[in-house]
């Protein structure tokens, strides 16, 4: 394509995480092509991230893509790119005859499905995802590995829709707001629930407001939490939308929790995050930790390989004292009340 694309769809059907640390790909591409509507492949889940993101024109789901003759903002889609790559989702864009079609060298069924190939190896490459994901901009002349302190500036979450006023008892002004979510969904190696009982049982409520987060089908597992700490605690679990949670983790002053959507929601709206990994690869924080100006990660310093088949009891990021979690996030609540007097 010798001219300006028109407009390009950025395949990412995934979780909350995932699908922000592709926003600084649009956030490029609307560097190098003003006139450019982006579009994300997604989820009616992650709806709330294209609608609050400023570089994102259009979302199409992907039960609609791989029926349905589809647009970007009325019109025909020019250029397709694989973030994630799935051979369902690249055979369909050329059943669509979409003119450019970017995928990776490293899929076999790119070659017969893309017309554009980059060369990229996740799994052998030392850089992090979002580096990755911007790697394949290569295909558009951007070839630079851009450092994560500059990328922290490009998720574009200008447009989180304010809290509503029956979320704002929620907060409080005059503590430290620290939003808990202990559970990923299966998604990440999980610090114990005994550990974060063990953290909130810790913090003083006279300076922390204690919010526990998760969905409605974690609630069973945070049993323990609402058991034996549960008058320390704001209770969110099942109980608020994306776009309203955004909203509230924006006023937070923290965020804590495993390699999950809201560490990565957290760095994305440029609060304080503590996020806890296994120093176990490719799940190692080097690649997947959360990328922003704010963030603090918990890992152990050695190279750990005996609890991979055993991702239900991963001693390896349990064996994160909670002590350690909380003398962080006490210098943090001091620094604000600290700020605050002054």
């Amino acid at each position: 394509m010798k001219r300006s694309p028109a407009n390009i769809i950025l395949t990412r059907p995934d979780g909350i995480g995932d699908v922000l640390l592709i926003l600084p790909i649009a956030k490029k591409l609307k560097d190098k092509f003003p006139n450019i509507k982006v579009a994300i492949l997604g989820s009616p889940y992650t709806k709330a991230l294209a609608d609050a993101c400023e570089y994102i024109d259009d979302l199409i789901y992907v039960d609609d893509f791989l029926t349905k003759d589809i647009t970007v903002c009325g019109k025909k889609p020019e250029v397709i790119l694989h973030v994630k790559t799935s051979k369902q989702l690249a055979k369909r864009a050329k059943e669509l005859k979409i003119p450019l079609r970017i995928g990776t060298s490293s899929r076999l069924y790119h070659w017969f499905t893309c017309n554009r190939l980059v060369r990229l190896s996740r799994t052998k490459s030392g850089l992090h995802e979002a580096q990755l994901n911007i790697k394949l901009l290569k295909a558009f002349g951007i070839n630079k590995v851009y450092p994560l302190s500059e990328i922290s500036d490009w998720y574009g979450l200008t447009k989180v829709e304010p809290l509503l006023p029956q979320y704002e008892y929620i907060l409080q002004k005059d503590k430290y707001n620290v939003i808990i979510h202990p559970k990923s969904k299966g998604n990440a190696r999980e610090w114990s629930i005994d550990h974060f009982l063990s953290l909130i049982k810790s913090l003083d409520t006279n300076y922390y407001n204690i919010i526990l987060s998760g969905t409605e089908n974690e609630r069973i597992f945070l049993e323990p939490i609402f058991k034996n700490a549960g008058d320390k605690i704001i209770d969110i679990t099942g109980k608020i939308s994306l776009p309203q949670f955004m909203s509230l983790v924006q006023k937070a002053d923290c965020v804590i929790a495993n390699s999950t959507g809201p560490v990565h929601l957290g760095a994305a709206l440029n609060i304080n995050v503590l996020a806890l990994f296994p120093p176990l690869k490719p799940k190692h924080p080097e690649r997947w930790k959360p990328v922003g100006h704010k963030v603090e990660v918990f890992v152990l310093d050695r190279f750990c390989e005996d609890c991979r088949l055993t991702p239900d009891d991963c001693h390896c990021i349990n064996e994160i004292e909670p002590m350690e979690v909380k003398a962080s996030l006490d210098k943090l609540m001091k620094a604000k009340l600290k700020n605050k007097n002054s």
